[in-house]
């Protein structure tokens, strides 16, 4: 799934006529990059979720022919439901039986998905059922962190500007800071997650409230996943992309 709901209001005033996730950078738009990508590492079926302008989205891919995928459209148009809302309403068309690859429609990066992939199907009958999801993280310099165990399981979450910890506990813990990268997947079990979030929260919350709800609760376990040699660029201020235009140039370079 593509998440490229987001208004883009950093990226005003382009954004105030075209979706960000139509931006052109190296002769591609954001969605394209993202979807070569995931059919480079065979996945054809895909969920895209749209807000602000969504109907350039869908017409887009009707242009393009969808890309030679089978790509359904997720329509938040009357309310935008964030990370874990807007992937819960794409259940229907994402089915439950199998884990979904997720992610942002405005991060660029070298991983391979291959790789990833292949990680989290290695660890399926070697672990417990109760690992629900595995998430894509780097040690790059930001404000807000995950929390991980030396094993690389989640703890809990801190925004080192503010001093804020989720939950308090994690303060006192000896707990590794990773910078959350926009990409994840998920079990089909993490759905049933999302729904209790959404009980307690409403439709609209996002998937760092699911998983912190996961640890509170003791629920399963969250994963982190450190791609080597990894490089990625989060294309959301306007004063980046000449930056985020020579990145994407010299992505197919620096593949992992």
């Amino acid at each position: 799934m593509i998440f490229a709901a987001g208004l883009g209001t950093r990226l005003k005033p382009l954004t105030d006529r075209i979706p960000k996730a139509l931006l052109p950078l190296a002769g591609k738009t954001l969605l394209e990059w993202q979807i070569e990508r995931l059919k480079a590492a065979g996945i054809q079926d895909i969920v895209v979720n749209v807000h602000h302008l969504g109907e350039q989205i869908v017409t887009y891919l009707k242009e393009h022919d969808n890309f030679g995928c089978r790509i359904r459209i997720s329509d938040e148009s009357d309310m935008l439901l964030e990370t874990g809302g807007g992937l819960l309403k794409a259940a229907a068309l994402l089915g439950e039986d199998e884990p979904v690859l997720v992610c942002n429609v405005d991060i660029l990066s070298n991983i391979d998905l291959k790789l990833l992939i292949a990680a989290v199907e290695s660890r399926k009958s070697k672990v417990e059922s109760q690992e629900l999801a595995t998430v894509v993280v780097s040690n790059r310099e930001t404000q807000r962190y995950l929390l991980f165990s030396g094993e690389g399981v989640l703890r809990g979450w801190m925004n080192r500007k503010t001093g804020e910890y989720k939950p308090q506990e994690a303060a006192h813990e000896d707990l590794v800071p990773m910078a959350f990268s926009g990409m994840q997947i998920v079990s089909p079990a993490f759905f049933g997650e999302l729904r209790k979030v959404q009980a307690e929260k409403g439709d609209k919350f996002s998937l760092i409230d699911a998983y912190l709800s996961v640890v509170a609760r003791k629920a399963g376990t969250i994963r982190a996943y450190v791609p080597r040699y990894y490089r990625m660029m989060d294309v959301g201020k306007i004063d980046q992309l000449e930056e985020a235009e020579r990145f994407a140039k010299n992505l197919d370079a620096c593949l992992e």
